[in-house]
Parts: structure tokens; C-alpha cells; sequence
């Protein structure tokens, strides 16, 4: 009815007015809005610092032998768990004590993580270390996203863009400073410190602003109410194969650069930092076309552009074009995580924190498994043949996609 649609927008725009006091409302949502992206690369610190210093921690804290790779792998492991927990912990607890509690813990969290990481005197205050800094990024990860929708009810998925596009520019920034860290001889402890002022300081500006509520006045709806709509779960299952088109990828570049398409070192740890730097271009492309596109055609393009690079950047007998097709999947498959977020929203405006902690849970577990898989296949065969069997994920969520909207 027109009368009860303007009163519900009417009572979004007074929580989008209520945060802050002493300016215009609008530049209290820009200014929020700026802070939530800037928060989403204090998260992409806890995911992107460890890969960069690998062997330097090896040679740190394993003495002259170093470091097993089983305990090298063990602290993403760790990391990894911390992002999981901090995830599904504050989902619920976020829908009761609202977003703002979890932003400031989550950014303490890495910032006392940075400081514990740089002064860590063995490997297990190292690990210790590593699960505090995964957890803050769960917080982060949690409730920057449900923020930033109900901020712009009206545009969401260009506002799920832009956030997103921020992590990859936060995971460009984490590795450009490890490695001219390394080069300049700061090494793990000096950059470490390097980082810490991005945590504290959003600490420190997040403190006396006043967040938004997740939900409208209407309540929210139960997630077990979520979960009985085909709808929702077929999100979860998109979501799903979005994070592991991401990740199947991401996780793999510069390995399959080095081993297979013969390339130095260096060049595949360039590969893997133009590969977040297309991530974050093709999500600032699809935040600027905003509503200007159908959200459903770009991700169905989206995974249809990614098998054919999957493919391409598995089969191709020319180095360096296999390798560029590895590099554009971070442009085409950029937007499948943070669009589906934006529709799921739209679906359930009402789904609060607990509906985005379940679509993270799931994105990440896609972020989990598909690698896991591309590993397996690898041993058995090639990893050129891993990497081609990922591109199941993009090309099995593009029926699911057209589905989701056949029934929007």
C-alpha cells in the first residue's frame, strides 16, 4: 500500500538521521559511510599480512631449520578460525546490542593483534596472536555490511560494491607494505606497527557516532523463518559458489604462476596483487553503473565470463595470456559476493545481522573448500586441472542466479 510504503521509508530515514548529532544528514551518512570502508581494509589486514611473511616467520621462529610447512599452513588455520568464530558470535549478539559495540571491538581487536604479533616472543604467542586478529576481522566482517544497507536502503547493491571494492584495495595496501617492508629491511615486526594506526584511529573515530538500527520498527524476522524460504537458501547455496569462485583463484595465482606457467617468484606475487586490484576496479565499475544495471544480469554475466577465464587461464599454451585470464577472473567474478549481498538484502530488508552472518559463513566456507579441492585435484593430476575444475563454481551459481531472479 503507498501509505505504508512511505511510512516504512519515512522510518528509515530517521534511523539513517539519528547517528550522529551536529550536521546535516547526509554528511552524517558520508561520513559513516567513509569509516565503514576504511574499516573494511583494517579488515583485509588480518587476511592479507600473514601470505607475505611465510618464510621470513619460518626463519624467525623456527631457528636454523625453520618452520614446518604444516605449522606455516596451522597459523592461517588459526587466523581462519578466529574469522569464523568472530562471524557466527556476533551475527546473533549484533541483532540484540546493535552494530557499533562489534565495529570498535573488532578494530581493537586487530589493533592489539598487530602489537601482539610484532612482539610475539615464540610461535605459540605468534598463533595466539593470529586468532585475535582473525576474530576482529570477523567482527568487521560481520556488521560493516548490514551497516553500510541500512545506510542506503535505496541503493544497496552500488553501496555493497564500493565496501567490498575496499577490502581488495585494503589487501593491495597490506601486500604493497609488507613487501616494501621487506625490501627496506623493517621487516615482520617493523611493518606490523606500520598498520596499526589504520585500527586505532577508526577507534577513535567510530567512538562518538551513533550507528543505525539493522531493522526497521517492524522487528526482525527470525532467522529459522529465513531459512524455511527457498528463496533465502538458495542464496546461501550462490553465495556459497561466489566465495569459492573468489577464492578458488585467489588462493591458487601465484603458485600456478610460478609452477606451472614458469614464472619467477616475484611475478606471481605481482600476478596475485593484480588480481585484487581488478577485484577492486570491477567493484567500483558495478557501484558506478549502480541501479543503471539489472544486479542479476551483471552476476549472471559475472559467472559466465568467469568459467570461460577459469578455462582459458587453465588451457591457454601462451604463458603470459594464461596468465592475464587469471587475472581478469578478479574482475568478473568481483562481484558476485557483495551483489548477492545487496539482493538478499533487498529480498529481506528485516534479515538483520544474523542473515548477513550466515551468507559470510557460507561465502567463507566456499573461500574453504573450493581451494581445498584444487590442492586435491592438483596431487592427482596437474593444477592446471584444479584450477579448470573451478570453474563448476561460476558456471554451476549461473542457473542459480537466473532462478533467484525468475522468482524475486
Amino acid at each position: 500500500m503507498p501509505g505504508e510504503t512511505a511510512g516504512v521509508l519515512g522510518t528509515i530515514h530517521r534511523q539513517r538521521g539519528a547517528f550522529m548529532s551536529g550536521a546535516p544528514a547526509p554528511v552524517r551518512i558520508r561520513w559513516l559511510t567513509a569509516l565503514c570502508y576504511l574499516a573494511m581494509m583494517s579488515l583485509a589486514i588480518g587476511l592479507n599480512l600473514l601470505p607475505v611473511f611465510l618464510t621470513t616467520l619460518s626463519h624467525l621462529y623456527g631457528g636454523a631449520e625453520g618452520l614446518s610447512k604444516e605449522a606455516l599452513g596451522r597459523l592461517g588455520a588459526v587466523g581462519f578460525s578466529g574469522l569464523v568464530a568472530g562471524i557466527l558470535v556476533t551475527g546473533p549478539l549484533a541483532d540484540r546490542a546493535g552494530a557499533k559495540p562489534f565495529a570498535l571491538l573488532g578494530n581493537g581487536c586487530i589493533a592489539v593483534s598487530l602489537v601482539g604479533l610484532a612482539y610475539a616472543p615464540s610461535y605459540a604467542w605468534l598463533s595466539v596472536a593470529m586468532a585475535v586478529l582473525g576474530l576482529g576481522a570477523g567482527m568487521l566482517d560481520m556488521v560493516l555490511s548490514p551497516v553500510v544497507a541500512a545506510l542506503h536502503p535505496e541503493k544497496r547493491g552500488a553501496a555493497m560494491n564500493w565496501l567490498h571494492s575496499f577490502y581488495c584495495v585494503g589487501a593491495v595496501v597490506t601486500i604493497f607494505v609488507g613487501s616494501v617492508g621487506l625490501q627496506l629491511g623493517l621487516g615482520w615486526r617493523g611493518t606490523c606497527l606500520i598498520l596499526l594506526p589504520l585500527p586505532v584511529g577508526l577507534i577513535l573515530a567510530l567512538g562518538p557516532l551513533r550507528f543505525p538500527t539493522l531493522v526497521s520498527e517492524g522487528g526482525r524476522t527470525p532467522f529459522l523463518t529465513l531459512l524455511k524460504q527457498r528463496w533465502f537458501l538458495g542464496a546461501l547455496i550462490a553465495i556459497f559458489l561466489g566465495g569459492a569462485t573468489e577464492a578458488g583463484m585467489a588462493q591458487w595465482l601465484p603458485a600456478y604462476a610460478e609452477l606451472s606457467l614458469g614464472f619467477s617468484t616475484w611475478m606471481g606475487g605481482l600476478a596475485l596483487l593484480l588480481f585484487s586490484l581488478a577485484m577492486a576496479l570491477g567493484r567500483m565499475g558495478v557501484a558506478w553503473v549502480g541501479p543503471r544495471w539489472n544486479p542479476f544480469v551483471v552476476m549472471a554475466w559475472g559467472c559466465g565470463l568467469s568459467a570461460l577465464l577459469f578455462l582459458a587461464a587453465s588451457f591457454l599454451p601462451w604463458p603470459a595470456a594464461a596468465l592475464t585470464a587469471a587475472v581478469v577472473v578478479g574482475v568478473t567474478g568481483s562481484c558476485l559476493w557483495p551483489t548477492l549481498l545487496a539482493v538478499t538484502a533487498d529480498r529481506h530488508p528485516d534479515g538483520g545481522a544474523s542473515m548477513f552472518g550466515a551468507l559470510a559463513a557460507l561465502g567463507n566456507a566456499g573461500g574453504i573448500v573450493l581451494p581445498w579441492v584444487v590442492g586435491w585435484v592438483a596431487d592427482h593430476s596437474s593444477l592446471a586441472i584444479g584450477l579448470a575444475l573451478s570453474a563448476l563454481a561460476p558456471g554451476l551459481m549461473l542457473p542459480l542466479i537466473l532462478l533467484l531472479r525468475r522468482s524475486r
